[in-house]
């Protein structure tokens, strides 16, 4: 059966790692037969350069067709002067919105080989493997009105709007508690119900749905707690389900726990596990075109896509499997690398995975 892969490298150091996972890919491919196919398009920054506008047509109507995207970042300083609505993070926005993601998974897991790569102790840390479940198509970031406005007094006022209805909190509450029935039956809800009426919403329908899954432990904890919990003892969580904003934040603190945000990849699902797959760090756009970026964050999102969309369950563990032999290798790219080591490029890094996934055949 036919894979159809919409590819979107995007702006920064997206094109270089993007090349490194398609090219592992590209290797599995050939050795199990997975019938992948890959089409590219342009979005974000690459997009408006190109077409003058960070989401063209052309690259919507992929992503509708295809049966996964794969993104690498978007963003940088080229486009910052653009008006809001033509900036590159309008294409990866637009992207969510018309193909429904919303349910974002980011895990959190501290590569043993890793340890000393975080800015933690070791035995705060050792052993980490979080899942965060972020609302994706909703809250603040999409919420109407929003603007800036001009008052009577002169002064100009930004506004944004935090809105989410009960079925989004609801279908967010059923997958994160799918998610926990798979791993430890924990499930952590993160808002700030004791300020926010929305989030006190967001409290009762989790709470509602969490019924229809007893096997599940839910708990909750207010946002502000939650970002010093996960640095104090971020042991204590299995699965966090938030809303977009917190989930974007506390994603991107519990991946500094991990000793580098290149190394954490993610998935954005639909209600029928059609899936856009990106590691969670930016287009870093100071490195780029250095061949130094790290691509096994991207690398670990098609091991995700395997996993999620395409239920290729051995493939995905396979890919998993070369990354750690890759660390135990002790080859790192720069972001991971400490003295002793053998520090190699962007494009070495991924040649080292395929190589890995070779010895297996």
């Amino acid at each position: 059966m036919t894979k159809k892969i919409a590819v979107l490298p995007g702006d920064g150091i997206g094109p270089e790692i993007v090349t490194e996972a398609v090219k592992v890919l590209e290797c599995l491919n050939s050795q199990m037969a997975l019938g992948i196919e890959f089409e590219h398009g342009l979005i974000g920054g690459a997009a408006y350069d190109e077409y003058g506008t960070p989401f063209p047509e052309q690259t919507l109507s992929l992503a509708k067709a295809a049966d996964a995207v794969f993104l690498g970042a978007v963003g940088g300083p080229k486009w910052e002067s653009l008006d809001i609505s033509l900036r590159p993070e309008k294409g990866l926005l637009g992207l969510r919105s018309e193909l429904q993601l919303f349910s974002n998974l980011r895990p959190a897991i501290l590569y043993p080989q890793l340890v000393y790569a975080s800015t933690l102790k070791p035995e705060v840390v050792s052993g980490l493997d979080i899942m965060i479940v972020r609302e994706l198509t909703g809250g603040i970031y999409f919420g109407k009105p929003r603007g800036v406005r001009v008052l009577e007094n002169g002064e100009r006022q930004g506004f944004n709007t935090l809105v989410y209805s009960e079925s989004e909190i609801r279908r967010i509450a059923h997958s994160a508690l799918q998610i926990a029935q798979k791993r430890n039956r924990r499930l952590c809800s993160v808002d700030k119900a004791n300020v926010l009426e929305c989030t006190e919403l967001w409290r009762e329908i989790v709470t509602d749905t969490a019924k229809l899954y007893p096997d599940v432990q839910l708990s909750h904890m207010y946002v502000d707690n939650a970002a010093m919990q996960l640095v104090r003892a971020p042991k204590q969580f299995d699965v966090m389900v938030t809303s977009n904003m917190f989930g974007d934040i506390l994603s991107d603190a519990a991946a500094m726990l991990t000793g580098s945000i290149g190394m954490l990849p993610s998935a954005s699902l639909d209600a029928n596990n059609k899936g856009m797959y990106e590691p969670i760090h930016g287009s870093a756009p100071d490195i780029a075109g250095k061949g130094i970026a790290n691509p096994l964050a991207t690398i670990l999102s098609a091991a995700m896509m395997l996993r999620y969309t395409f239920n290729e369950i051995e493939a995905a563990d396979r890919i998993e499997q070369a990354v750690n032999n890759a660390l135990d290798a002790n080859v790192r790219t720069a972001d991971i690398y400490s003295e002793g080591m053998q520090k190699v490029s962007t494009s070495e890094m991924g040649d080292t995975v395929v190589a890995e996934l070779k010895k297996g055949i």
